[in-house]
């Protein structure tokens, strides 16, 4: 009579326990990924304050308000109206306004990185690490970028996925992006002064939904 051949109980277990080992380290694996995704937007957020005060710093003018802009950086800068505010939506498509012009000084100060040319309507604001455009504008505005928002400057970033949204608000304000300095609003349907998204109930955070996630400083 033949022997019946296959596997042993040791055999099966040590398959097992591979399998166990590798489930577990693509896990970890995608939780390294997200931990540096909110990580690299959490820096986002941080550095552009940084900007400012070092464009402040070496040229005493507000970057894309800065009306001596073509004396102090090129003759390819666009000068501001020097009036000490952004004016401009943090998204807008105007390349006149100074929240966009805003990106073309710090770029030609040699602050941030990217197209210095202020033609471009497309591909010239900076992206987050799911590819969203960031953008810039005053605080304390009648219509903020989300209902509720103030600061002296509102720094906005799109494209961020729920999951990543919740761990943000947790690492750079209290948890609640309805709430405090940072806020939080669905991308579908986004107007000027949208509503705030909530963690619980209606309009709450959904994990695979993407939002505009906007920084009072």
């Amino acid at each position: 009579m033949k022997k019946q051949s296959g596997f042993t109980l040791i055999e099966l277990a040590i398959v097992l326990v591979i399998i166990g080992l590798l489930l577990g380290g693509v896990l970890k694996g995608q939780e390294l990924i997200n931990s540096a995704k909110v990580k690299n937007m959490a820096t986002d957020f941080r550095n552009i304050p940084i900007y400012i005060y070092g464009y402040q710093d070496k040229f005493r003018s507000l970057p894309g308000d800065d009306k001596s802009a073509v004396s102090h950086l090129d003759a390819t800068a666009v000068p501001g109206g020097g009036n000490g505010q952004l004016d401009g939506r943090w998204n807008t498509a105007t390349v006149t306004d100074e929240t966009h012009t805003f990106w073309q000084h710090l770029r030609l100060a040699g602050l941030a990185q990217g197209s210095t040319d202020n033609t471009l309507t497309t591909n010239f604001y900076p992206k987050n690490a799911d590819g969203g455009e960031i953008g810039i504008e005053a605080g304390r505005t009648a219509s903020p970028a989300i209902a509720g928002l103030g600061g002296a400057y509102v720094i906005c970033s799109a494209g961020i996925l729920g999951e990543y949204v919740k761990q943000l608000d947790i690492t750079m304000d209290d948890g609640d992006p309805a709430k405090g300095s940072m806020m939080a609003t669905p991308v579908s349907g986004y107007a000027v002064g949208a509503a705030a998204a909530t963690l619980t109930g209606a309009g709450a955070v959904v994990d695979s939904t993407a939002y505009i996630v906007c920084l009072a400083v």
